[in-house]
């Protein structure tokens, strides 16, 4: 899956990733590769990543949406 973590100032993640878990408005919840599309909103919290070689990524976020669509992931977030 590609996924891309864009805040107002910069992008903070481009990449090939495993999986990614989100803190979403009505709960926490995880996307792996040939999810389901979706768009979501996002509250305060961490996002934790895992990418292609194992290593795991962590960002904290104010709050925020994502959208997943064909194995591309855009997470737009106010700040990290």
């Amino acid at each position: 899956m590609y996924l891309e973590i864009i805040t107002p100032d910069k992008k903070v993640f481009e990449g090939e990733v495993k999986m990614i878990q989100l803190p979403g408005s009505k709960g926490a919840f995880e996307i792996l590769k040939n999810h389901a599309p979706i768009i979501s909103t996002l509250e305060k919290g961490t996002i934790k990543i895992q990418d292609e070689k194992g290593t795991e990524h962590r960002f904290e976020v104010d709050g925020g949406v994502i959208e997943n669509k064909s194995n591309k992931i855009i997470v737009l977030v106010e700040s990290t």
